[in-house]
């Protein structure tokens, strides 16, 4: 099931209803100890030394417990209950050679600043190199807005307990929160209420892709046409469609530039190529169409634009626009219900709506609706740390995987040639979101997959891992 991500307010309603229900609150903080004990083990070694820095609160409660359970390291644990009193023994300990410290100072309780001894305590955290895991929020750190109570700490890895908290998913949250994980099954009952915003996790597509026909032949899967490639951009082209590739439809072809023809040609095989021409026909079998990556040339007839614009506006066809296509598109313009689909980064995000990037980061989930509203309701992935897919009105899913090492020209146009290559497959349109949700999992966890075997990973190794994970 998909993490529900919720408010401060929404997490003690569900802690409320489940002691209700006669769940030992101390069994709850008990699993999530063990949640923490488990994952402070995979961030380290054997043999290696773990700090816990433990407050008087149920998030110090949850940290002592996941000291307890810790096998196969060293381990020490410090409860601070008043930072001056206990400053000495702790900046001791901040002065040891740990291979992680636990932050368990804070949880999600805290909504005024911190007294001038915390402040300078957690600056001392900051300072003194060690990773930190944060148990449920970075100490500090406002678990609504995502901002930091005047300062928080600076964590590498966040878990939090049970679901998501709102405050985590804010961009201002990042460089506090690091990467986030969710321990969802801590002993509370499932989630009693509906929630805006869900977290993306493997799980979700234990059955997704369904299982292909054994009769199943080429015309069964689709046909994805590629409009892509300019002079000096053919690259994004050939990466397009080597995504493309990695999602299986039946048949891609690629239509480019002129000029851009001779190299992306060179390099495809099964992949068809030829040019793009101002007046646009597509092939009859033609199921869904990708356009944009590389279209930047300057010297592109106008035509093409007028085709992009055409299709975009009266296709039957799944349209997915990226890149370039995204500044020829307006708002308002489609006279169909046909799949449309667009994958802009924040930039490209603030050029839609007339804003700037910053503004779009300050609130992506507004930036979301308000972009699928403006473009006929369209489904939305805007990209970035924890991108978001879907639409004006209805539940919208962040994504979770991925890491900084997908921060490299070309990505974004093997995701949106995997994702045409999917939504191509007639059986995948009948789950348009479910789709889009899968190809962006996929996308950022084959980077994650990537990193532990190849941390130089480049952009062409990222589109063959493509396809290649086993849920």
């Amino acid at each position: 099931m998909p993490i529900p991500v919720i408010t401060v307010a929404q997490m003690r309603e569900w802690e409320k209803v489940t002691w209700a229900s006669g769940v030992n609150e101390d069994h709850v903080m008990r699993r999530a100890g063990q949640a923490v004990a488990r994952l402070a083990e995979r961030l380290t070694g054997p043999g290696d030394s773990i700090l816990f820095l433990a407050g008087k609160g149920h998030n110090g409660d949850d940290t002592a417990y996941a000291h307890d359970f810790i096998e196969g390291r060293k381990r020490s644990l410090l409860r601070v209950i008043d930072p001056e009193l206990d400053a000495k023994a702790v900046l001791a300990q901040l002065e040891g050679c740990h291979a992680l410290l636990v932050d368990g100072l804070f949880g999600i309780g805290l909504n005024r600043p911190l007294a001038a001894g915390w402040m300078k305590l957690i600056q001392r955290i900051n300072e003194c190199g060690t990773p930190v895991l944060a148990v449920d929020i970075p100490s500090g750190l406002n678990a609504d807005n995502g901002l930091p109570l005047e300062v928080a700490v600076r964590a590498q890895c966040t878990l939090s307990l049970g679901a998501a908290k709102q405050g985590l998913l804010k961009t201002s949250a990042t460089p506090f929160t690091g990467r986030l994980e969710v321990a969802e099954d801590i002993g509370l009952l499932p989630y009693p209420f509906s929630t805006e915003i869900s977290l993306t996790q493997a799980g979700d597509f234990e059955r997704f892709p369904p299982r292909r026909q054994m009769g199943g032949h080429k015309g069964t899967y689709g046909h994805v046409i590629i409009l892509a490639g300019s002079r000096g951009f053919h690259g994004a082209a050939v990466l397009a469609a080597r995504g493309a590739q990695r999602a299986q439809p039946g048949l891609i072809t690629v239509l480019t530039a002129e000029e851009a023809y001779p190299p992306i040609a060179a390099q495809m095989q099964a992949v068809m190529v030829n040019v793009l021409a101002e007046e646009l026909v597509l092939p009859e079998s033609s199921t869904a169409v990708v356009m944009g990556p590389g279209l930047a040339s300057q010297q592109l007839p106008e035509g093409i634009q007028r085709a992009v614009r055409h299709l975009w506006r009266d296709s039957p066809l799944p349209v997915l626009a990226d890149a370039s296509a995204l500044d020829w598109i307006r708002a308002g313009d489609c006279r169909t219900n046909a799949l449309r689909v667009i994958t802009p980064h924040p930039g490209e995000a603030a050029r839609m709506l007339e804003t700037t990037p910053a503004e779009i980061q300050r609130d992506r989930v507004t930036a979301v609706r308000e972009l699928s509203k403006r473009y006929g309701n369209c489904l939305v992935v805007l990209k970035g740390y924890q991108t978001i897919v879907g639409r004006a009105k209805e539940a919208l899913r962040v994504n979770n995987s991925g890491n900084p090492h997908l921060a490299q020209g070309g990505a974004g146009d093997v995701l949106a040639g995997f994702l045409g290559g999917l939504l191509a497959q007639p059986e995948l349109q009948k789950q348009a979101s479910m789709t889009v949700q899968y190809g962006v999992w996929c996308h950022g966890a084959t980077a994650d997959a990537l990193r532990e075997t190849q941390p130089g990973f480049t952009v062409e190794e990222l589109a063959s891992g493509l396809g290649s994970l086993r849920q």
